[in-house]
């Protein structure tokens, strides 16, 4: 079984002749343990044409040390990584498959080999508080590094990396790399070993589309956004990690609604087939995530329940019901997320995003254009609202295409916030609480029939079906509460003033 840990660390160039300087003198320290000294060899691997690295990934096998065995990393935010691990196992020359499927969003497929060789000669020491629990370890590193299989791209180098302990806070990086400042020791510019050794391999193709302050630069700058959010979640989502699947699906429909609320910056005719295929994996994603839903907020209400009001096994049932639908969907995922339609939409991301069918409105000044077509999206919102208040309490359907248009031009109005400010924001925050006004609608909606069908299972097995009742007249109440007070929260909301 894989293990995962956080890592904060920050790595800096030493210099020939620099020294590393006393540590154990900082704010909290007591003492500063060492030094140990270790050896450690590691083998990276990546595709070709380095797929995981350009990604901020890396990917190693190493010997050596006190955590020996495979090792992925994977970027979290800022100085943040997290390494999943493995013990090195009997395919000791291949990367294992719990840790290749973590990296398929990237490498799709490509094959995973052998890329570069690092050797190590680390000097540890550990800071330690009064108590002596570990706030860092700060290493020097002599490394020695050459690419493979062909053995060129041979380079050494001196490097120091302090990385937060259990007990460490944020602001004692800073005080340490004071310290290292004052002695000649600066802020590496590579993130990893690896990507110090390639760096040539890696360098970036120029600047992205899309010039700063114009309408398609918004738009584009928004859609990178999701596009990597959309990786970011993958390897998540494969490993069950809690919000996972939400979190990816909003990715994939704020990228939909945003090339179809702006289409006419980025030429909708030439990404209809995209955002069809971001529909598709919005509704795999939305399989497992109803189920998630649905079974927490039965479970929420039940759990809140005087015992009385629920005779029978009702938790018993819920898990029955849902556990096999839960697997199935989650199966079902992980499948298309291993298909060749998933690599061809995450190749049509990325082909969209190097290469964008711009309009020529995309160039023109964004403050200028994107206040009207933010408006077009409010009054595609302010139709189906208008359908649904005429046919309040007798159709579900209308409320429902209302929510999905209120998210629409939240996700639109949420792609221009940055240069709109605050007016922006607070516009969000209204259209968020309607669209959650909606979705709790929505969400009864869904329930109801569900609950007729565990009643019924029930007494057929002959348990009493009382609790599944109650829930059911429950969810009526909700529906009819969020019905009463729509016209008054769609009048709250008025226009989307940004100009």
């Amino acid at each position: 079984m894989a293990t995962s840990v956080r890592e904060t660390e920050r790595k800096y160039e030493a210099p020939a002749g620099t020294a590393l300087p006393d540590l154990a003198g900082l704010p909290g320290v007591a003492a500063a343990a060492g030094p140990e000294e270790q050896r450690l060899e590691a083998v990276y691997y990546d595709t070709p044409d380095l797929r995981l690295a350009r990604a901020g990934l890396t990917l190693r096998r190493r010997t050596g040390g006190h955590d020996a065995g495979w090792h992925l990393k994977l970027p979290v935010g800022g100085d943040t990584r997290e390494e999943v691990r493995l013990p090195v196992g009997e395919a000791a020359e291949h990367p294992p498959e719990e840790l290749g499927a973590l990296v398929r969003v990237h490498a799709r497929g490509g094959e995973l080999g052998p890329v570069a060789r690092i050797e190590t000669t680390r000097q540890r020491w550990q800071l330690v508080d009064a108590h002596g629990e570990l706030l860092a370890e700060v290493v020097e590193d002599l490394v020695s590094a050459q690419a493979v299989p062909d053995g060129t791209g041979a380079d050494s180098w001196r490097e120091i990396e302090v990385e937060l302990g259990e007990g460490g806070e944020p602001k004692l990086l800073k005080r340490v790399e004071r310290l290292l400042a004052e002695a000649g020791i600066r802020r590496s510019t590579s993130s990893a070993k690896l990507t110090r050794l390639l760096a040539d391999r890696l360098s970036s193709p120029g600047p992205a589309p899309g010039s700063a302050g114009t309408a398609g630069g918004v738009v584009l700058a928004y859609l990178r956004e999701q596009a990597d959010a959309l990786k970011r979640q993958d390897p998540r989502v494969r490993r069950q990690e809690d919000d996972a699947v939400h979190q990816m699906r909003v990715a994939t429909r704020r990228m939909r609604s945003a090339l179809q609320a702006f289409g006419s910056i980025v030429d909708r005719d030439r990404t209809r087939e995209l955002t069809d295929e971001l529909k598709w994996l919005a509704g795999v994603l939305g399989q497992a995530r109803d189920l998630e839903v649905l079974r927490g907020r039965f479970e929420g209400v039940v759990a809140g329940l005087e015992p009385e009001l629920v005779p029978g096994p009702v938790a018993a049932r819920l898990t029955r019901h849902f556990a096999p639908l839960e697997t199935e969907a989650q199966r079902a995922l992980v499948a298309a997320l291993d298909s060749s339609r998933y690599f061809a939409l995450l190749d049509a991301v990325d082909a969209l995003l190097a290469d964008p069918p711009l309009t020529p409105l995309a160039d023109r000044k964004a403050v200028k254009v994107l206040p009207s077509l933010v408006e077009r999206t409010y009054r595609r919102l302010a139709k189906r609202a208008a359908e649904a208040t005429r046919h309040i309490g007798d159709d579900d359907t209308a409320l429902h295409e209302t929510r999905k248009a209120a998210k629409r031009l939240r996700y639109a109005v949420e792609a221009v916030e940055p240069l709109f400010g605050k007016r922006a924001t607070r516009y969000r925050k209204r259209l968020k609480a309607l669209q959650e006004l909606l979705g709790e609608h929505q969400d009864s909606v869904v329930a109801r029939p569900v609950l007729r069908e565990l009643g019924a299972q029930a007494q057929r097995d002959n348990e009493n079906a009382f609790a599944f009742g109650l829930l059911h007249g429950l969810e009526q109440g909700r529906a009819r509460h969020a019905e009463e007070r729509f016209p008054a929260a769609w009048r709250a909301l008025g226009r989307p003033k940004l100009s």
